[in-house]
């Protein structure tokens, strides 16, 4: 199946794309060629979200002036971190008191200004809400022993939650008929993370969004990164023209590769997003074998590049906060990088246009929500620091009330019959004499148990070790009606929760092309029908 994106025309070789019409620069002339640019000499750098930031930081923090370090800041854009109703449940943190952080990396298409319109064309655009054509997930492990960054093809169908815009109050409908690229339409990056969270089950820490002219200017300023390709390669659409073998991309041409489908495996969405990983594993690599920036000029350069590059969520927008940031992420080993695409299959109501999420992908999701690594090796635990604060019993399991509902369906998927039933007589079974169903609609990634009490966690989390369920599962929430399990995607069979196999990681990793940061041997299999 080749999967291709959104509605309209026909796709030069199959499906339905209305949106890829504005993939490449303005073409009016009819040869499809990129226009040539006159780009910054420079050292080679790395194009890496930490290597911007520390570079930032270093400005800002070097006793130059003050002044400049606002001047920064005032770059920066900001945003509202989640405009849904609904949100996850914060990350736990592990017996050493460490939490996992969460990322959302967007790639907005925005035709706004003339620089934007300039590099992606389709001028007609100009006051079209963007789209959020690239969407990345970075889970740092809680002890930043490992980093998963996943991609969700921007074609998936999901259901985009209620969203309210912070700037004008218009209250934007949940939808289950939308592809996820269109959330960041719905009042901005911050519905696109409530649609993550409500696909995932994932709590989503900051997001960081770039468009056409951010990317530009950010690789002028920093100089390239390599990329190989097996074969010459030419797409009108973004027009991308490269040479067999291996090149050192910058400024519009990593523009280009970045948004290259067309020329790339099998034409669809899902073939760039391979393309995104090599391009950010080269980056790694770079900033991890030393390169760094030690030209004054050229820093001045990347500080107002990277700063009026980005919008960030509210809590992520100074250069001080974005230096701590990037200090962070610099702790994972590159050899335990690993990054993948969200297991997908064809949707069922228009398989030629959209893709839908797997039962794979849900095992990818559980991983993650419980800060299990992909790559199936297991960090060395540290012991737990001493708690002062007394243990409080569970009241015994005869007294203890569970309501249980099946939330097993989604937007693409049906609700497994009979899962509410199946676990409320376990939970009889195992002495919980008031265990009963409730019938009302749920739909959830991820399985959850809330209490709406202080007095109620001793006795759900006593639930959830009857259960098998990680305790991070457990969350207090003012809606709850007492202790309320929520039986989500995550576990479509068995009375107990399935504990995580080496089988799940292994499956994870066989359908979500998994390409570890380390291996700089890859090379971009170019399309046949885009070869000269």
């Amino acid at each position: 199946m080749t999967a291709t994106h959104g509605d309209g025309t026909d796709d030069e070789h199959g499906g339905h794309d209305t949106q890829d019409d504005h993939d490449g620069p303005d073409d009016h002339d009819g040869t499809g060629r990129p226009t040539d640019r006159r780009r910054k000499k420079g050292k080679r750098r790395a194009l890496r979200w930490v290597a911007i930031v520390t570079s930032v930081a270093i400005l800002g923090t070097a006793g130059a002036a003050f002044a400049y370090y606002q001047h920064l800041n005032a770059n920066i854009k900001k945003d509202a971190l989640n405009l849904g109703d609904s949100k996850a449940a914060k990350s736990k943190a592990n017996a050493a008191g460490q939490t996992p952080l969460n990322i959302l990396l967007l790639g907005s298409d925005s035709r706004a200004s003339k620089e934007n319109q300039k590099l992606g064309g389709a001028k007609g655009d100009a006051d079209r809400k963007p789209l959020a054509d690239v969407q990345m997930l970075l889970h740092v492990s809680a002890d930043r022993s490992n980093m998963t960054v996943v991609s969700v093809p921007r074609d998936t169908r999901v259901t985009v939650p209620k969203c309210t815009d912070p700037d004008d109050g218009h209250i934007y409908p949940e939808t289950t008929t939308d592809t996820i690229n269109t959330s960041l339409q719905h009042g901005g990056p911050g519905c696109t993370v409530a649609t993550w969270e409500n696909l995932t089950g994932i709590h989503i820490d900051h997001f960081m969004m770039i468009d056409f002219a951010g990317v530009v200017s950010m690789a002028d300023a920093v100089g390239g990164v390599p990329v190989c390709v097996d074969a010459n390669v030419w797409d009108r659409k973004s027009g991308l023209k490269l040479t067999k073998g291996d090149h050192t991309i910058k400024g519009q041409q990593a523009l280009q590769w970045l948004r290259t489908r067309h020329g790339f495996e099998d034409g669809s969405d899902i073939g760039r997003t391979h393309a995104q990983h090599m391009y950010m594993n080269a980056m790694v690599r770079q900033l991890k074998s030393g390169t760094k920036l030690t030209d004054p000029g050229a820093l001045t350069g990347l500080a107002e590049a990277a700063t009026k590059a980005l919008t960030v969520d509210t809590g992520l927008g100074t250069v001080k906060k974005l230096y701590n940031l990037g200090n962070d992420l610099k702790r994972v080993p590159t050899e335990r990088i690993t990054m993948t695409t969200m297991p997908w299959g064809a949707d069922p109501q228009n398989p030629t246009a959209h893709v839908v999420p797997t039962p794979a992908a849900s095992k990818l999701f559980t991983l993650l929500r419980n800060d299990q690594p992909v790559d199936g090796k297991a960090s060395k635990p540290k012991k737990p620091g001493k708690s002062t604060t007394p243990a409080v019993k569970a009241s015994p399991k005869d007294e203890i009330a569970v309501t249980v509902q099946n939330g097993t369906g989604s937007a693409s998927t049906p609700a497994v019959s009979g899962r509410a039933g199946t676990v409320a007589e376990k939970l009889k079974a195992l002495g919980y004499t008031q265990a009963e169903t409730d019938s009302t609609p749920q739909s959830q990634s991820g399985t959850t148990i809330t209490y709406a009490d202080d007095a109620d966690k001793a006795n759900a989390l006593a639930v959830a070790t009857s259960l098998k369920l990680p305790t991070g599962v457990v969350k207090k929430s003012s809606s709850a009606d007492g202790i309320t399990l929520v039986i989500g995607a995550d576990w479509t069979s068995g009375a107990l929760y399935p504990a995580a196999s080496s089988s799940d990681t292994k499956e994870v990793l066989d359908n979500a092309s998994a390409l570890n940061a380390s291996d700089d041997s890859a090379c971009m299999k170019v399309n046949p029908y885009y070869k000269w």
